[in-house]
């Protein structure tokens, strides 16, 4: 898998947590940076460590079934990234909740917007991926893109919030296929 490619997986893995990290911005009166890091810190982490632990668990079972990987890949990859669509596309969610930082709600949150990454991390298992080049890569994107997105929703507001979680979830479609194609000799 190229740079580029684990770059893409990182920004739609991402936009989740981007989503978020605005409500978080929404609920700040003024830009506190180091509040936003430690929200960045939160969704960059267990966005790295969710398609790790994917990866291990993807790894013992890899061999039973690598000739329908590809597949497998292109299926979670398409599910995850369709229901980000789907989320993009329905019914606004409940508004942000203002207020201090609760490290046991930025916890949940975390955990919560990181939950499709454990099925990458298992798509990677059966890629043969490198996966500490690979967590790397989506943790600090998702570091950064959440930092970003808690000083885009103290600046903006909530505006850009569908528009993160389509891009992501199309994102993730569009490599599930390429995968695909490629295995299949198409590309």
């Amino acid at each position: 898998m190229s740079f580029l490619e684990l770059i893409l997986i990182g920004v739609g893995l991402s936009m989740d947590a981007f989503a978020v990290a605005i409500c978080q911005g929404l609920s700040m009166t003024r830009l506190n940076w180091r509040r936003a890091g430690v929200i960045a810190l939160f969704f960059g982490g267990f966005q790295a460590a969710m398609p790790l632990l994917g990866w291990a668990l993807g790894s013992r079972f890899a061999m039973y079934i690598q000739e329908l990987d590809h597949w497998v890949a292109f299926v979670l990859l398409a599910l995850i990234g369709g229901n980000m669509v789907r989320e993009a596309l329905g019914p606004e969610e409940a508004a942000c909740a203002a207020g201090d930082l609760d490290l046991r709600q930025l916890f949940l949150m975390a955990v919560a917007t990181s939950i499709d990454a454990l099925a990458v991390g298992v798509t990677f298992a059966f890629l043969e991926v490198a996966i500490l080049p690979a967590v790397s890569v989506i943790g600090v994107t998702t570091f950064c893109l959440s930092l970003a997105g808690v000083a885009v929703g103290n600046f903006f507001g909530a505006r850009y919030k569908r528009r993160a979680e389509l891009s992501g979830g199309v994102i993730l479609i569009l490599l599930g296929v390429k995968i695909l194609l490629e295995h299949l000799g198409v590309l």
